[in-house]
Parts: structure tokens; C-alpha cells; sequence
């Protein structure tokens, strides 16, 4: 049986609000990587480009920084979720020497994949062959 191994990535001062952000974490969740590449990279959204380079990072992280080998194909999103960063607060001016108030939002996005280890062969079963058998059997 293979073991499981995990990575994350986070992706923190996105600059789009946690609530529009999320709609677009939720696409993806619980999918293949493969699969969440290609609805990210389709989504007409300016969000999907901050979760594509979370996704992308998060499964880097998992082939590079694992000392066994990985197989790509088992790759999965394990845990995405997003929450707010920090707020910038900001004013705008207005009439009459006044200056109204407003808030510029950021978002953190986590990410967490899973994927298994490659499964190796074994070279027993390339001498039982049943074609090597045949061959001497001719002679």
C-alpha cells in the first residue's frame, strides 16, 4: 500500500476581498490538481490567478521537498480555505475639506495537497514471461 504525504502553501496580501476569493477556492476543492489547473486557468475571474500560483506552489512544494518520489497522477487538493489579511485604511476626499473613510481588503489563501508515493516494480516478474518460454520450446 502506498503512504500518503502532505504539503501546503500559503499565499498571503492578495489584493481581493476574502468573500469573492472564496467563490473561487470552492471550484476547486476536493480535485485532482491537474484538473484544478485547468478550471483555474478558464475562470474568468481576477482571483483565480492568485489560487492558481497558491495550487501550483503547494504541489512544487510537494515533488520538491519530499525525499521519496511522488506520483503526479494521485496528486489531490487536500484542504484549500481562504481568510482575511490585513486592512489598509485609507480616505478619500470629499466635499468641503472633508475625507470619508474606506478600507482597501487583502486575502490569505491556504493550500494543502496530497499525493502517494510511486508504487515500484519488481523485476521477478519480467523473467516468468511466458513469450521467453515459448522460444525455447521452438528449438
Amino acid at each position: 500500500m502506498a503512504e500518503t504525504y502532505f504539503a501546503h502553501a500559503y499565499e498571503k496580501g492578495i489584493d481581493s476581498q476574502p468573500r469573492k476569493t472564496s467563490i473561487v477556492a470552492s471550484l476547486v476543492r476536493d480535485r485532482y490538481v491537474a484538473d484544478a489547473v485547468v478550471i483555474l486557468e478558464n475562470t474568468p475571474r481576477r482571483a483565480a490567478r492568485a489560487v492558481l500560483k497558491a495550487v501550483e506552489s503547494a504541489n512544487a512544494n510537494l515533488l520538491n521537498n519530499t525525499k521519496v518520489s511522488i506520483d503526479p497522477k494521485s496528486i489531490r487538493i487536500a484542504r484549500i480555505f481562504v481568510t482575511s489579511g490585513t486592512r489598509m485604511r485609507r480616505y478619500k476626499p470629499a466635499s468641503r475639506g472633508r475625507a470619508l473613510p474606506y478600507e482597501k481588503i487583502s486575502s490569505n489563501i491556504f493550500v494543502e495537497v496530497a499525493g502517494e508515493e510511486k508504487v515500484k516494480k519488481t523485476a521477478g516478474k519480467a523473467e516468468a514471461s511466458p513469450k521467453a518460454g515459448a522460444k525455447k520450446e521452438k528449438k
